[in-house]
């Protein structure tokens, strides 16, 4: 395996969580960040902002840039990817991170959040892709990664929250589609999904408090499978709908009690798995 040391990433929602995670391993050989997300300022109920993160970022080794982003936009897209650009000559990797979720049945869910998720969710992935491909293109070892779940026909998913099944579901349709597509460039294109529930803020707020918080594990085990990933040969290495502990398992990596809050702890599996 290589590293990333020199290589760029542009990663949306990159302020914190899994995102975050993903950026301060690559930023541990060196690598260049764009971090693509909305939080300039701090807010009340979630820790961090572009430019904390940054900073994060710069501390465990790597260079950032910081820019405000609302991915529903392309312009603000388009924007930071050239800014991206200029700051660090191109861009090598693309992790589409930003996902918005309200997990509710049709009933109880209003269409702005119906349209938010699928804006920031299917929108934002597929617009932030196509702002990098020219980059891409250019890139020795070019890759895609999307935070998105193996898509199965399961009506169990689809009953429970569906406006949320679709729009993650829709993620993972970008992925199988830009993979095909893409691939007489020689860019990777994969997804990527937890098999247990992990710590971020929509599990704090969300999904079940404290209590749901103490039975996942942190953000660190997706970043260690997503560098796996990213360090892959992207001309080989497409098409695939990953989970964290199988990329770990294939690398050799099976002790995973590390990555739990609470070690030994009963688990709770995550969506659509």
């Amino acid at each position: 395996m290589g590293d990333l040391k020199g290589k760029t990433l542009f990663v949306t929602g990159g302020s914190r969580g899994i995102g975050k995670a993903i950026a301060l391993r690559a930023a541990r050989d060196g690598a260049n960040v764009v971090i693509a997300a909305k939080t300039a300022e701090p807010h009340p109920k979630l820790d961090g902002t572009i430019y904390t993160s940054a900073e994060e970022i710069e501390a465990a080794g790597g260079k950032a840039l910081p820019v405000i982003v609302d991915i529903r936009y392309e312009d603000q897209v388009q924007a930071a990817v050239e800014k991206g650009v200029e700051a660090f000559g191109g861009i090598d990797i693309l992790v589409n991170n930003a996902s918005a979720i309200f997990l509710a049945g049709v009933e109880a869910t209003p269409m702005k959040r119906f349209d938010l998720m699928h804006q920031i969710n299917v929108r934002g992935t597929f617009a932030a892709s196509q702002a990098c491909l020219p980059h891409l293109k250019k890139a020795e070892n070019p890759h895609i990664l999307v935070l998105s779940p193996p898509p199965k026909l399961d009506p169990k998913w689809f009953a429970s929250h569906l406006a949320y099944t679709m729009s993650k579901y829709g993620m993972s349709m970008c992925v199988l589609g830009m993979a095909e597509e893409f691939k007489p460039l020689g860019i990777g294109v994969n997804a990527l999904w937890p098999r247990t529930v992990i710590a971020t803020a929509a599990v704090q707020n969300l999904l079940g408090g404290d209590s749901t918080i103490q039975r996942s594990r942190r953000p660190d085990i997706m970043a260690d499978a997503a560098y796996i990933v990213l360090n892959s040969d992207s001309r080989k290495n497409t098409g695939n709908f990953f989970v964290d502990e199988d990329v770990l398992a294939s690398d050799g990596v099976t002790d995973l009690d590390h990555y739990a809050l609470n070690p030994g702890s009963d688990l709770i599996q995550d969506l659509f798995l």
